[in-house]
């Protein structure tokens, strides 16, 4: 593409599959659109059709492309037999001169591998972390590793993050500690007036609040239902439980069943992005398996305890905001008693400092982006 001056422009392609890549790489893509020198694009994949959507409203962004691959109950293989082909076909079309992707989604390393065979430079968001457990995440921790393996720029959010990296054996001068884009969200959007669309959440009672999202694969079935049993016995204290449920049957039909008639636990559906960030606010603590809300919670100062066995995120557990406790019933319970009942045991997991960032980790890594494309040297070997 040419721009008025009939110089070419460079084009920057944003790849986006599920919603916490809208929100980690929506500042980016605002961020690179500064550069009138670059074209940059964002291509959708599909993933979680509705709460993309909402998403990319709530930051005024609409998608250039999308390859609208999802559809429900499919399997890892279907979807990500269905990316690696629409997406390859779709590079051969337009050719970018980099493609950027964020985290550990099927999204993300597909797209990583089909830029590593047409030679086409990727850059990788949110690089470095590491479980060093491959079933925890599952199946984020492979597909981040096979990511940062094909990549050619690492966006790493921390110093930790960098040095699994640097073990690994990947470039050091590739390697680049930017924070969390996340935190930028945040900055932007905690910023915008805001009233709950969910009318449950409207009417809260002045009990304190503990916000719940669980969804990832390795807790279906039996670490699910215990963790569902804690919450059944949590109710039982002077607490509120919020629980946004997520849309996977596997999910959704079991917190139904065990506990939608409990009167202090309200089930919702998914919430906006907006809405979630005011239940943030409002919460006094938060549980959950999300990688994105460890990060998060500690800008809003609020504790987190971590339903896995596991966390590629150990900073926080290190600061003391954030704490692992599984899907255990009894850890999760003595712990939630220990935030409701402990007053000072409740202020050591409240930071003032997110370790995860600035809100200036877009900035950054536009810059380095900037930096490369402007020498424009050749494909990277």
């Amino acid at each position: 593409m040419k721009n008025k001056k009939g110089i070419n422009k460079k084009k920057i392609l944003i790849v986006i599959g599920p919603r916490p890549e809208v929100i980690k790489l929506a500042p980016l893509f605002l961020e690179l659109k500064k550069y009138k020198e670059f074209k940059t694009e964002i291509l959708l994949t599909g993933q979680h059709r509705q709460l993309v959507d909402q998403t990319m409203k709530a930051f005024d962004l609409r998608a250039d492309y999308d390859l609208n691959v999802m559809k429900k109950n499919q399997t890892l293989e279907e979807l990500s037999s269905k990316i690696l082909l629409k997406f390859s076909d779709f590079l051969r079309k337009i050719k970018p001169d980099i493609v950027i992707a964020e985290g550990d989604t099927t999204t993300t390393v597909i797209c990583a591998i089909c830029c590593y065979y047409q030679k086409i430079p990727f850059g990788h968001v949110e690089a470095g972390l590491r479980s060093y457990d491959k079933f925890q995440p599952f199946p984020e921790e492979i597909n981040r590793k096979i990511a940062d393996v094909v990549a050619d720029f690492y966006f790493a959010p921390t110093v930790l993050a960098k040095n699994n990296l640097l073990k690994e054996g990947l470039p050091k001068e590739r390697i680049f500690v930017t924070g969390n884009t996340v935190i930028d969200s945040l900055h932007l959007l905690s910023r915008k007036k805001h009233n709950f669309k969910e009318k449950k959440l409207r009417s809260l009672s002045n009990k304190p609040i503990v916000l719940v999202t669980i969804h990832r694969r390795e807790s279906f079935g039996k670490p699910l239902k215990e963790a569902f049993q804690a919450l059944k016995k949590l109710s039982n204290e002077n607490v509120q439980i919020v629980y946004p449920v997520h849309p996977n049957p596997n999910v959704k039909n079991l917190a139904y069943k065990m506990l939608s008639k409990h009167k202090n636990i309200i089930l919702t559906k998914p919430l906006s992005y907006l809405d979630f960030i005011n239940m943030m606010k409002k919460s006094y603590f938060i549980l959950t398996d999300s990688g994105g809300v460890q990060e998060e919670a500690p800008t809003f100062r609020k504790p987190v305890l971590v339903l896995r066995n596991i966390t590629e995120r150990p900073e926080g557990v290190k600061a003391g905001v954030s704490r692992v406790v599984g899907t255990d019933m009894e850890k999760i319970l003595k712990y939630s008693k220990l935030l409701i009942h402990d007053k000072n045991f409740y202020l050591k997991m409240c930071k003032k400092k997110n370790i995860y960032g600035d809100g200036r980790a877009s900035e950054r890594i536009a810059k380095v982006i900037k930096k490369w494309l402007d020498s424009f040297p050749p494909i990277i070997k």
